[in-house]
């Protein structure tokens, strides 16, 4: 098999573990589902797979830095899911990939993304005058929030 496409079937639910066993498999896409929880690290063992496609679902936590072991990989793309903490480092295949891979993840940071936490001239995650409308919409700071969550991790 070389290829599945998952795409658009409203799945749900986490990632079932056992795709890691697909390491034959060219191409994945789960894209436009439901699908929650993290990426499995074990997508490392589909050493053959050149388009990976996990866009526009409700995937948490962080971006394996295993999946840096996919040195086939053409076709990556993580955007539209709440992921968080940095990008893998930009090795191998990794500096191909663009802003766009990642696009609409609000926690995801380093480059190639704009917001790099390691960057003194970083935009700050509000303005610092921030109107008090955003306080009384029950709009939560960008900041705490993220140091909430990794706290809870």
């Amino acid at each position: 098999m070389s290829g599945i496409d998952l795409s658009c079937n409203m799945l749900t639910g986490e990632i079932p573990h056992e795709i890691r066993n697909l390491s034959e498999i060219h191409s994945l896409n789960l894209s436009h589902n439901n699908l929650t929880r993290h990426i499995p690290s074990k997508f490392s063992r589909l050493n053959k797979i050149e388009s990976l496609d996990l866009s526009h679902n409700n995937l948490i936590g962080i971006i394996p830095t295993e999946l840096t072991e996919l040195y086939t990989l053409e076709v990556f793309n993580m955007s539209y899911n709440n992921l968080l903490r940095s990008i893998p480092s930009q090795k191998a295949q990794f500096a191909t990939f663009d802003e766009s891979n990642y696009m609409a993840n609000p926690f995801l940071f380093r480059s190639p993304l704009p917001k790099d936490c390691n960057e003194p001239n970083s935009p700050p995650a509000t303005t610092p005058n921030a109107s008090s409308n955003d306080e009384e919409s029950g709009l939560m700071d960008t900041y705490v929030f993220q140091v909430t969550f990794l706290f809870l991790m």
